[in-house]
């Protein structure tokens, strides 16, 4: 029976390690293809934008994988306490992944639409954003690898970082647009891209939650947030 259980547990690990392998790779396929992106869009290569919409389908198929083998081990080793938490934690994060990867396939497509247009000065912000909220997908992970919580925590706590940035630009864009109508096409895509950088960001400090309650069995709940651009249009459009 010892002997049983000893390969059970040897199974079971494992499993845990493949999931986390899997998570891993997720995650790093994400950072590329946010740098990527975000390259083509300042570089104003559309061929490399296209590869990076192309490059999407490797995320998918990761967090399908990651989904099979996470009811797997639930259905088969039926995990208790510690081990459920992370391997929904590691489910929840799969899916969590493959949406931004979505958001950096949708970043790439607007660099494609935009290397047909006018290029805008104030692109010059998005690479930075891009480094922070990659930044934070690498360090969330490596919370979730090496199983710690305060990481985790730190790394929700930079996503106010991610929209001071997009605040920024959202304003700047806004008087670019309305000091010269002819930019407004490009300036528009621009916007979308910042928001998909935010969102991520959004994401990357879900991850940061889902992997500090597995680690802890205790929830965060003071998530950050200083997104003030509804309300800056708001008192902009009463000033006017």
């Amino acid at each position: 029976m010892a002997e049983i259980a000893a390969h059970t547990h040897k199974v079971f690990d494992e499993d845990l390690a493949q999931l986390r392998s899997i998570i891993s790779r997720m995650g790093g396929l994400c950072e590329a293809l946010i740098a990527g992106a975000v390259d083509a869009l300042v570089t104003r290569n559309v061929d490399a934008a296209m590869q990076c919409v192309a490059d999407d389908k490797r995320i998918d198929a990761l967090e399908a994988e990651a989904e099979a083998l996470a009811i797997k081990i639930i259905a088969l080793r039926a995990p208790l306490a510690d081990d459920l938490r992370e391997i929904v934690a590691a489910l929840k994060i799969a899916g969590t992944l493959e949406r931004i990867g979505d958001y950096a396939k949708n970043i790439a497509k607007r660099a494609s639409a935009m290397a047909q247009a006018h290029p805008v000065e104030p692109v010059v912000i998005v690479p930075e954003m891009a480094r922070v909220v990659t930044g934070m997908i690498k360090d969330v992970l490596d919370a979730f690898a090496d199983r710690d919580p305060e990481l985790a925590r730190a790394v929700s706590a930079r996503d106010t970082g991610v929209d001071d940035y997009y605040n920024s630009l959202f304003r700047t864009l806004l008087t670019f647009m309305m000091e010269n109508p002819h930019y407004i096409t490009p300036s528009t895509h621009l916007l979308f891209v910042a928001k998909n950088l935010e969102r991520i960001g959004d994401h990357a400090t879900s991850v940061g939650e889902m992997v500090y309650y597995a680690v802890t069995g205790e929830h965060l709940t003071d998530r950050p947030k200083s997104d003030d651009t509804s309300t800056y249009l708001a008192r902009t459009t009463d000033g006017d």
